[in-house]
């Protein structure tokens, strides 16, 4: 599989989530990660928000980062204009294209919208603007509408466009049946962006097969940030390209965990523990059975090494533990024990999970300093 490039939006699609407010030197703490693990692209904020705005959009563009900030705009002169004002050199021009919105949000028709888009771009064109495009609600929208806007603004340059899957309509069967049919009768050469919303918990499986089917850009925000149930999170997309899609990916990997829990911090949203890639116990075993196969090699039960994330495995003992388990927590410590020593802790530890629900490491150092009647340092 081919490559695949990230437009990261979360310090502008992610800070739209409900409850969150980034500060400027969060924002510059992300940004900075953001390049340093080899994000491509950036959305950092919206300039017609206002000048507080602006003045965090231009700290941004002040750090010098190599790599490319884009702000997000509506298909308005003045939007254009705060961007210009907050000092980036390209934008993100977004419009409605499905009918639902373009009658019902905007009140008009799709005459006016090509004209409107129209409008816009020549704007931005003639004030030496980087221009990708945006079809809000394209999952919703008539493929031929956009394929029709995409030739409207050919002459212009443009090159990347945006098909937003806004209320998540989308499934991976129609993500891939949509990207390969606008592609087809679009311009040679255009590039698609896929940017997905999760309300069905669909967002990283669409993403993915958008990206098989044509599209070079993923939208995608650090957690899946964003309205309502979010986007489609960044570290899935990268580590689901490499394994499950053998796609090449130009991102340092080591890093999702340090990007995921700066996030975490500035959003103030917890990262649950079964959260996939940077979830803290998503390379936690009890099984007795996971945890020999572990052992023995660590791909029995796992499609990766931890350590290619910034983590690695643990261990837990409880009602599901095995002897291997078991021999391996003292081992850890030091001691070979015989496996009928190990037989009769596991019963005992077996035991103490019917009497409490929450067995530790230590209740199994206690169990075997009751059959000793020693303490182990």
């Amino acid at each position: 599989m081919s490559g695949i490039q990230f437009c990261d939006t979360t310090l502008r699609d992610g800070e739209q989530t409900a409850g969150v407010n980034f500060l400027a030197e969060e924002k510059q703490a992300i940004l900075k990660l953001l390049t340093e693990v080899g994000v491509e692209q950036a959305e950092i904020g919206i300039p017609a928000m206002g000048l507080t705005e602006q003045q965090t959009i231009q700290s941004l563009v002040d750090m010098a980062l190599p790599i490319q900030l884009l702000t997000w705009n509506r298909a308005l002169i003045d939007d254009i204009d705060a961007s210009i004002k907050a000092g980036v050199s390209s934008v993100h021009i977004s419009i409605p294209t499905s009918d639902i919105q373009i009658q019902h949000k905007l009140r008009l028709k799709r005459t006016d919208i090509v004209l409107k888009l129209l409008k816009a771009v020549e704007y931005a064109k003639a004030a030496n603007l980087y221009v990708s495009i945006g079809f809000e609600d394209a999952s919703r929208s008539d493929p031929f509408f956009l394929v029709d806007l995409i030739h409207h603004v050919d002459q212009f340059g443009i090159i990347k466009y945006r098909y937003a899957d806004t209320v998540s309509a989308l499934t991976p069967k129609k993500t891939v049946a949509n990207i390969k049919q606008i592609l087809k009768y679009c311009p040679k050469g255009i590039e698609m962006e896929i940017h997905c919303h999760n309300d069905f918990g669909m967002a990283t499986a669409n993403t993915l097969e958008a990206i098989s089917a044509g599209a070079k850009w993923a939208s995608t925000t650090i957690l899946g940030l964003g309205e309502r149930a979010g986007n489609a999170p960044f570290e899935e997309v990268v580590m689901g390209w490499k394994h499950l899609y053998d796609g090449e990916i130009a991102i340092d990997a080591s890093c999702l965990h340090l990007l995921s829990d700066l996030v975490s911090r500035a959003s103030g949203r917890v990262i649950p523990e079964a959260k996939p890639i940077v979830g803290g116990m998503v390379y936690t075993h009890e099984s007795g059975i996971h945890v020999d196969g572990l052992l023995k090699n660590q791909l029995t039960y796992q499609m990766f090494d931890p350590k290619e994330v910034g983590k690695s495995h643990q261990f837990m003992v409880g009602k599901h533990s095995g002897i291997a388990s078991l021999a391996h927590f003292f081992e850890e410590k030091g001691m070979q024990l015989e496996r009928a020593e190990l037989e009769a802790l596991l019963s005992r530890l077996r035991q103490m999970t019917v009497e409490k629900k929450e067995v530790k490491q230590s209740d199994l150092t206690k169990l075997y300093q009751q059959s000793k009647g020693s303490i182990i340092v």
